[in-house]
């Protein structure tokens, strides 16, 4: 019996020692964008909300644009190690009477290192001055946020 225990203790803890490490993405925190954009996130509520703020980079091209607050909400990392996640930016615009909104969406992964990455697509909606102008008010694109450390 005393054997058998001890093949079977030892057992399990090889398997825990081999048993390969679940890495959950954790999106609080500060990040960089492909196109020199910043963002921070504040951790996560109970409910898996978050805000922050975003600061435009060099790519944005806009000096009209300051940095902006951020809101959003991911997926339970319980549930969901690699999290989908959404969020918006209102822009805070130097032309007060100017207005632009972008929603991000997209997931957080996780890569062999332990590495994190965002991948998302973006939709950047302007204020129209009249419904004739309205297809020019939307533009779409993708960005890939690393993590700043």
């Amino acid at each position: 019996m005393g054997r058998s225990v001890f093949a079977l203790i030892l057992a399990l803890a090889l398997a825990v020692c081999v048993a390969p490490v679940e890495r959950k993405c954790l999106l609080s925190g500060s990040w960089r964008s492909d196109t020199g954009c910043r963002m921070v996130v504040y951790t996560l509520d109970k409910d898996n909300r978050f805000s922050g703020f975003y600061l435009p980079g060099p790519a944005a091209g806009d000096s009209q644009l300051f940095t902006s607050p951020l809101e959003g909400s991911q997926q339970d990392t319980g549930l969901i190690p690699q999290p989908i996640f959404f969020f918006t930016v209102n822009w805070r615009l130097r032309d007060s009477e100017a207005a632009r909104t972008t929603v991000f969406l997209g997931q957080c992964y996780v890569d062999t290192k332990g590495e994190e990455t965002l991948h998302a697509l973006w939709l950047l909606r302007e204020a129209a001055d009249s419904p004739a102008e309205d297809w020019k008010a939307t533009r779409i694109g993708t960005s890939i946020f690393t993590r700043i450390k």
